[in-house]
């Protein structure tokens, strides 16, 4: 049947195809629900490409994608080098540049069913979305809407996108005239069809198919319907095909099924689809799924088995197929044969959440194999969790391999497996446990001849130590990994103790940290250790943002970043993203800040960890700005941070809550804020962090004599000298901070500049107090604060803010929003920011929901 009501679809298509050729490559995001013709509407856009010819791939629904799979498609069509790329397992960097340089030709290249793609080939689409303008190629990039909720991985990867090259597109259900029309032309009656099946283009089909009394309630009762038709052979054909993931070779239909051409033409009659090469499909992944699921189980598992005897006998077969249908056929020697073999090569290429998942596999026969063969599965598994942020699950695996390393004596591997324990507890919050498994670790190595492993050991206490501020220990504890790493050149463990060594002697003020910082990096680098090099750029980053040397800082941050994109490191970019967001908070660029914040808290792999810092900085800007939700982010940190909280984190929401006292005038509620944590600080040693919260302290008048051993400007301004203390902050680059200096202790002109930095800003809180002590002392003509608009809106928004809410209400996007406004898009994004971050929510929706609640309502 032809396409009905896409006309306007296909003229988008060729337009933004013929603007790919033209002037730069882009993408096409192509999402709607299961058969709403996503497929149909492409193929019929690939009969008139301008000229440009066609790559297509598409993701299977194996149980564990086959890492790149839409990429072994594209590689079988291109040759060349990105086949000699793909298939001699070459690194992803030369495999993507590959790929890169097959776009450099006039190309539409279609990844189909992107909801099923697995990590690696997600990882490609960022990889080719942030080239893709140099190509003259377009990428259409399809998937199912409703199965790709707002945790899902492709929803990020799609959000990070680059606006000026992305379009995206919906397809809505047919209209009741279009599916009557369709009923006409099968000589049927349309009644009772739109409502029953919301005019889904391929439900409608198969429902006019089943030529049944009445319309079929849903589309496994049409599917089902239409099959009751086939003969026995055709039959036997459809099942064997239903099994298999996208579509089942002709050669494999002859092995495995009776094949001839009358039973293949049964097949069709029913909406199969017979490609060039002979292989046979179901049209829609919906009908291959309901037929399946109609089988029984002891039939479907006879289906695998059949299935998996002609792939396992013939050459060039992927792992990752071989293990699905193993698992199908509950072949517990195939399964423990090909699963390890296809999470080695997944995890080879980035896939790592489906080398996770086939290790998982694997383990539900692990009874077949010997114990230290099963723990070394569990330790993989283990891994793999663990770099995808599924930490609870990477615990229970290296707990279940540390219970078998105990049972069989195996002490070092024992001791390997604490220290594993220790410091997957602590990324999970599990602060208790993580010493307590990083002291078994040292005393159970301790008790060998030396070995990397221990140097692991030592290292991981210096990094436990260190986050406590136990610095000595921390440093003892570096130096010892240190001198056990470098004889065995194990540099994995010798760039991770200079890590713990250059943090720990910054934390005490001590230089020379720098050194070590640099000399890691250098160290990862020179190695290629990705792990570490990310993690290197991260200690630079943040301890620069700690000592306030932003340009330092700067640099750390945009090499670390392009580093971490480069390489698809994202645990390490969401990190290095929320010590941006600290950098911009405290420089005042507070809507750049409060973005970078909320990306680090809506990516799905966000661990507690990386929420903490951006959630500190998020309530931050919340309190200086007046905004709701504040003291929500503070405790959400709180919480995240586990019962054994660290003085880091302590200390520095300690200071944010006093701040937060201060400005609503509660005295009492900064000392409440800040003495225990001053107290805890006074018995390690943080320069930066004791003059902080003494700093509140002498600000109540709480603090008894001038304390030792604390960092300016906090020690000037104790001290009395308040201007040298602003000149400081001045000379740092925190305007905030050198306005409320001024606006403390100066005259008027002083505090004039202070409110002019307060308004711009947009610090309402402290500039309000300011203009009401300048009125109390007698100033006359003290600028008025924020607009009428402003005030009476009960958001707290300005009106430019409460005029784009208003269009992001009306389902308005924010380049629709920029040409409305005549404002850049860049400046929406900013606003929108502000918007989510006054409000307190997280997406457009929750806005919108809030904004449109009676002021008189509960939540209103």
């Amino acid at each position: 049947m032809r396409l009905l009501e896409r006309n306007q679809c296909l003229a988008e298509l060729t337009d933004w195809l013929r603007r790919a050729i033209k002037d730069a490559g882009c993408i096409a995001l192509l999402g709607a629900e299961a058969g709403i013709g996503k497929t149909a509407l492409l193929q019929e856009f690939a009969k008139a490409t301008l000229g440009a010819r066609v790559l297509w791939g598409c993701c299977d629904a194996l149980f564990a994608p086959r890492p790149l799979g839409p990429l072994y498609d594209i590689a079988r069509q291109t040759q060349g080098d990105l086949l000699a790329a793909i298939t001699s397992n070459a690194n992803r960097e030369v495999i993507f540049a590959a790929t890169l340089n097959e776009l450099e030709r006039q190309t539409l290249v279609v990844f189909e069913d992107m909801h099923w793609a697995d990590e690696a080939t997600l990882d490609l689409l960022k990889y080719l979305g942030r080239r893709i303008q140099r190509t003259r190629a377009m990428l259409v990039v399809s998937y199912r809407d409703d199965e790709v909720g707002p945790r899902h991985p492709l929803r990020f990867v799609i959000g990070d996108l680059p606006r000026a090259t992305t379009h995206r597109m919906s397809l809505f259900p047919l209209s009741e005239p279009a599916v009557a029309q369709l009923a006409r032309q099968a000589g049927q009656s349309s009644a009772d069809l739109h409502r029953i099946t919301g005019g889904n283009p391929f439900f409608v089909t198969e429902a006019l198919a089943a030529v049944a009394d009445t319309v079929p309630v849903s589309v496994r009762d049409a599917v089902l319907a239409r099959a009751m038709r086939l003969t026995p052979d055709a039959r036997e054909i459809a099942e064997l095909a239903c099994v298999v993931p996208g579509s089942t070779e002709s050669w494999l239909l002859q092995q495995a099924v009776r094949f001839d051409d009358v039973a293949v033409e049964g097949c069709m009659s029913i909406g199969m689809v017979r490609a060039d090469d002979g292989s046979l499909a179901f049209r829609h992944e919906l009908a291959r799924r309901a037929f399946e699921d109609s089988l029984s189980q002891s039939h479907r598992q006879l289906l695998h088995a059949r299935v998996f005897a002609a792939l396992a006998a013939r050459p060039h077969i992927s792992a990752a197929r071989l293990a699905h249908h193993a698992a199908g056929a509950r072949n517990a020697a195939a399964v423990l044969q090909f699963t390890p073999l296809a999470a080695t090569q997944a995890a080879a290429v980035g896939s790592h959440r489906e080398a996770a998942s086939l290790y998982q596999v694997a383990l539900l026969y692990a009874q077949e194999i010997s114990p230290d063969e099963r723990a070394r599965l569990y330790e993989r598994l283990s891994y793999e969790c663990y770099l995808t942020g599924q930490h609870e699950r990477a615990i229970d695996a290296r707990s279940a391999a540390l219970e078998i390393w105990r049972r069989s004596g195996a002490r070092i591997r024992e001791g390997d497996a604490l220290q594993w324990l220790s410091r997957q507890s602590w990324f999970f919050g599990r602060r208790a446990d993580a010493n307590r498994y990083g002291a078994e670790a040292v005393v159970t190595l301790e008790s060998l001849p030396p070995s990397p492993e221990l140097a692991r050991a030592y290292s991981n206490c210096a990094q436990l130590d260190m986050e406590s501020h136990e610095l000595e220990s921390a440093i003892s504890w570096a130096q010892r990994a240190i001198a056990l790493a470098e004889p065995c050149a194990a540099n994995e463990i010798l760039c991770d103790a200079l890590g713990a060594l250059g943090i720990t002697r910054l934390i005490a003020g001590d230089t020379s940290g720098w050194a070590d910082l640099e000399r890691g990096l250098r160290l990862a680098l020179d190695g290629a250790l990705q792990e570490q090099v990310a993690s290197a750029y991260n200690d630079l980053s943040a301890m620069a943002v700690s000592w306030r040397q932003y340009d330092k800082a700067s640099r750390w941050l945009s090499e670390g970043l392009a580093y971490c994109e480069t390489h698809d490191l994202d645990s390490w970019r969401l990190y290095m993203l929320a010590y941006r967001a600290r950098k911009g908070f405290e420089q005042g660029d507070w809507p750049a800040a409060s973005e970078d914040a909320e990306a680090v808290l809506r990516h799905p792999l966000a661990s507690p960890i990386t929420r903490i810092p951006a959630l500190r900085t998020l309530g931050h800007i919340r309190i200086r700005r007046g905004d709701p939700q504040a003291e929500a982010a503070l405790e959400e940190a709180w919480a995240l941070g586990g019962a054994i909280q660290e003085l880091q984190r302590v200390g520095t929401i300690a200071a944010i809550r006093a701040e937060a006292a201060w400005l609503a005038g509660d005295r009492e509620g900064v000392l409440r804020a800040v003495k225990t944590a001053y107290e805890m600080v006074c018995q390690r040693r943080d320069p930066r962090m004791k003059g902080e919260l003494a700093a509140w302290l002498w600000r109540v008048g709480a603090l008894e004599g001038q304390p030792a051993d604390i960092a300016d400007p906090y020690a000037q301004e104790i001290s009395g000298d308040w201007r040298a203390a602003a000149f400081s902050w001045k000379r740092l680059g925190c305007p905030y901070e050198y306005a409320c200096l001024l606006a403390w202790h100066g005259a008027e002109a002083q505090q004039r500049e202070a409110l002019e930095i307060l308004e711009r800003l947009g610090a309402a809180p402290a500039s309000q107090a300011l203009r009401k002590r300048m009125r109390a002392e007698g100033v006359r003509a003290v600028p008025r604060g924020l607009r009428t608009s402003t005030r009476s809106n009960r958001l707290g928004l300005t009106r430019r803010e409460a005029e784009i809410l208003t269009l992001v209400s009306q389902g308005m996007r924010n380049s629709a929003i920029a040409k409305r406004l005549f404002v850049s898009t860049r400046t929406v994004d900013r606003h929108v920011s502000a918007i989510l971050s006054k409000l307190g929510v997280q997406s457009r929706g929750e806005a919108v929901a809030m904004a449109n609640k009676e002021p008189g309502s509960p939540d209103g």
